[in-house]
């Protein structure tokens, strides 16, 4: 995945605010990349332009999928969508879960959208096999306001992989969790997606998961700082 001149820029009472100015960077598979910088610095910005969530003011964005470099900005909304439901997983702080489906359901729900090709069943195994993998084989049945806050993040880690995408975008993903269960949170995520060679790009203000990365990249000013880790 590459970004090419990327720039975002909002209008707030009457002035240009710029967010991103002309960031332009490589990804690459199987890496972990850290996203760091103080709040409204840009971090979840660049994910949702990343994540073809929100369409950017210039610039581009290319996934390579499919055989083929697609130019997400080049897509208009309905085909992002479609675009982010196969390709991206997302894992978000607040897990996003809906209350009314069970943690199967939940899962699954990811397939169910896409309305992918695959047989019901074989679904439903890649959903149970995963939520076996990060230690919730118990509770497919089981609603999500009965789970902890570090079972939930597991719950959004399996349903971001159902679908195999190419690439994790994580927004802040144990901002929620004590430190010893956004640990384990953290240990399960880089293994479930090392096994794979998935990218991973997550933003965090965490310095101990910051340590734990490839790389570490900075926004700042709107720029996009690298920081190889040593």
């Amino acid at each position: 995945m590459r970004l090419d001149r990327l720039s975002k820029a909002y209008s707030e009472a009457g002035q240009n605010r710029i967010v991103l100015n002309q960031v332009s960077q490589e990804f690459y598979e199987g890496e972990f990349v850290c996203l760091l910088g103080k709040s409204g610095s840009g971090k979840s910005t660049l994910l949702n332009l990343i994540s073809g969530i929100d369409a950017p003011s210039s610039g581009h964005v290319f996934i390579q999928a499919d055989g083929q470099e697609v130019d997400l900005t080049r897509l208009n909304e309905h085909k992002r969508t479609l675009f982010r439901r196969r390709h991206i997983g997302i894992i978000f702080q607040f897990f996003n879960l809906i209350p009314t489906l069970t943690v199967l359901e939940n899962v699954r729900l990811p397939l169910d959208l896409t309305h992918s090709s695959e047989s019901q069943r074989e679904g439903q195994t890649r959903a149970e096999v995963l939520l076996e993998q990060v230690g919730l084989g118990e509770r497919f049945n089981t609603y999500p306001d009965k789970l902890s806050g570090g079972e939930q993040q597991r719950v959004a880690i399996a349903r971001a992989l159902v679908h195999n995408p190419l690439m994790l975008l994580a927004d802040e993903p144990t901002g929620n969790l004590d430190t010893e269960i956004g640990a384990t949170v953290l240990s399960l995520l880089l293994e479930m997606i090392r096994g794979t060679g998935k990218l991973l790009l997550m933003a965090t203000h965490a310095p101990e998961i910051a340590n734990h990365a490839d790389r570490l990249l900075y926004i700042t000013d709107g720029a996009l700082v690298n920081d190889a880790v040593q």
